[in-house]
């Protein structure tokens, strides 16, 4: 193989031509010859036993310089690109320039990671802005843990109130004919959990074990079934059951149940103490993202669009990883939810975009900063890698070869480098901020989901919490679905 041109063009593209001698072009069209030849018939001889001169006779000289060409590329073409000092960032595409008595050429065109400039990149400002614990973010955590070790208890001598769940059977009918989805048999509905339509809960209350009933309620005028929006229904229930949920005291002895503590007291002060440090993380995290903007604001570099679709294509891929670990697919999800792939890519894209210039910008800072990763990092990587997907070390570095490890190593030695050097001024949070995360995102998670978002979330790097954050927003059709479709069977 010799590299008889390399050059960038247009578009952030790079074109070579390898020149492939005659002796070794002929060398892989005999190889050719004896792969191929196998699957040849000619007239007069048993299939695959044809010689070469027959065969090229017959179809001509050229019938096995595709498989040839095809065979000789892989290896030519990494051979060539080293030579060049490109790093491709697309596959290739290729074309034979000249077939002759001298050999082979081809060109090759592809993306290549594009030329980085960046200056300035210690000292950039930014403000860090630690939330304060709200008593009700406490509570809220105390209710969710309170809530999860609570008890189910058959509630006798009274009749249905709110908070209960009721074990019914009920059917619906319109102007006295049954309607499909109306109907359930030994359904257990939480009183006040909004599952049905308006009032039909409403409808429970007040009622006895095996009385029997009507609830008369109305379809919403914007009731997703067309059939029955805007009509009255009756629906016969017959109450079969009542249960209540009680919750533990909050003591000692409840304590003593959901932690290491001996008392209620001290269980409190822990909880504070992981809300503070869950909120200096996301402090943490909301700096990192500050830093981040300024290093793509100062980067200068032509980035070509295969870059970013193929981050697209990655943040898909590990989408549906997370989905599958949760008991989904992505095709499961898209047909429950109307998302399609090509929205998923647009939700995904502007994440995609950010990551790989930041990418970017931190892999020329590691260069010019000489940043390194010793022998001891790497080892200590493949280590922790292997207790987290509980696999062999080696099994580990089989699918993962060391430089793709060496090369994160030294992005977050110098996202921790850019970091040390940043100036960060501490910062009160804005009351207004405050009494605005209070009112609105408290009322639409559970405690239990502002848990688990802050504790994990906050623990990742910014790029895999905006992961998560799009990931929510695509899933929200799907909760819409499911808020849609409950009332159906009411």
């Amino acid at each position: 193989m010799k590299l008889v041109k390399a050059e960038k063009i247009e578009g952030g593209k790079f074109e070579l031509h390898i020149s492939v001698d005659k002796a070794t072009f002929e060398e892989a069209v005999t190889k050719a010859f004896q792969k191929e030849s196998k699957k040849i018939t000619v007239p007069g001889f048993r299939k695959g036993k044809a010689p070469r001169a027959i065969i090229e006779k017959m179809y001509g000289k050229g019938v096995f310089y595709e498989t040839a060409i095809n065979d000789l590329i892989p290896g030519v073409y990494t051979d060539a690109v080293a030579e060049a000092g490109i790093t491709p960032v697309a596959q290739p595409d290729f074309d034979v320039v000249s077939l002759d008595d001298n050999g082979l050429v081809l060109s090759a065109q592809v993306y290549v990671k594009p030329d980085v400039e960046i200056a300035d990149y210690f000292g950039i400002a930014a403000t860090r802005t630690v939330a304060p614990v709200e008593d009700a973010e406490v509570e809220a955590e105390i209710k969710t843990v309170q809530e999860r070790n609570s008890r189910e208890t058959e509630v006798m001598g009274r009749a249905a109130e709110m908070g209960d769940t009721a074990v019914i059977d009920y059917e619906g009918f319109c102007d006295g004919v049954a309607f499909d989805g109306g109907k359930g048999e030994d359904y257990a509905l939480k009183l006040g959990s909004g599952t049905f339509i308006p009032g039909f809960e409403e409808g429970v209350v007040g009622h006895k074990v095996d009385e029997e009933f009507d609830v008369v309620v109305t379809f919403p005028a914007e009731y997703h079934s067309a059939d029955l929006a805007g009509k009255e229904a009756t629906f016969k229930c017959k109450l079969h059951a009542l249960t209540r949920v009680e919750l533990p005291t909050l003591d000692d002895d409840f304590a003593k149940d959901v932690s290491e503590f001996d008392t209620f007291a001290e269980y409190k002060a822990d909880l504070v103490a992981k809300i503070e440090k869950r909120h200096a993380d996301t402090a943490d995290a909301a700096v990192t993202e500050q830093i981040f903007d300024a290093l793509i604001e100062k980067m200068v570099a032509d980035i070509p669009a295969p870059m970013f679709d193929a981050e697209v294509e990655n943040f898909l891929r590990d989408y549906d990883s997370r989905l599958r670990m949760s008991g989904l697919d992505l095709n499961t999800y898209m047909k429950y939810t109307g998302m399609t792939l090509d929205k998923l890519r647009e939700e995904f894209r502007p994440q995609a975009e950010r990551q790989v210039k930041v990418r970017l910008a931190l892999e020329k800072i590691a260069e010019l900063e000489a940043v390194e990763a010793t022998a001891e990092e790497i080892a200590a990587e493949y280590d922790r890698m292997a207790a987290a997907y509980n696999m062999p070390v080696d099994q580990i570095k089989a699918s993962l070869p060391e430089d793709a490890i060496v090369e994160d190593l030294k992005v977050k030695k110098t996202i921790d480098l850019v970091r040390e050097k940043a100036v960060v001024t501490d910062a009160a949070p804005k009351k207004a901020a405050a009494k605005k995360t209070t009112s609105t995102a408290a009322k639409k998670t559970t405690s239990t989901t502002a848990k688990k978002t802050t504790s994990t979330g906050a623990k990742k790097t910014t790029t895999t919490a905006k992961k998560t954050t799009t990931a929510k927003k695509a899933a929200a059709p799907a909760e819409e679905t499911a808020a849609a479709e409950a009332p159906t069977e009411a």
